[in-house]
């Protein structure tokens, strides 16, 4: 779980600036859109299918 601790003079913009950071780093979001909906096994295949491809492009170039 992410958390950060405010400051005495740290205004509350700055504050969510460094949870927003601290969250997108920690790859919530990815996560959180993931298991938002239920994925039917057609999805999941075609899902997996494409990260399958983009790493072998990475793999191979």
């Amino acid at each position: 779980m992410t958390q950060i601790v405010v400051g005495e003079n740290e205004g509350i913009e700055s504050a969510l600036r460094r949870f927003k950071r601290q969250v997108s780093k920690a790859g919530i979001f990815p996560d959180l859109k993931k298991h938002r909906h239920f994925e039917t096994p057609l999805q999941k295949h075609k899902r997996k299918a494409v990260a399958r491809s983009k790493q072998r492009k990475r793999h191979f170039h």
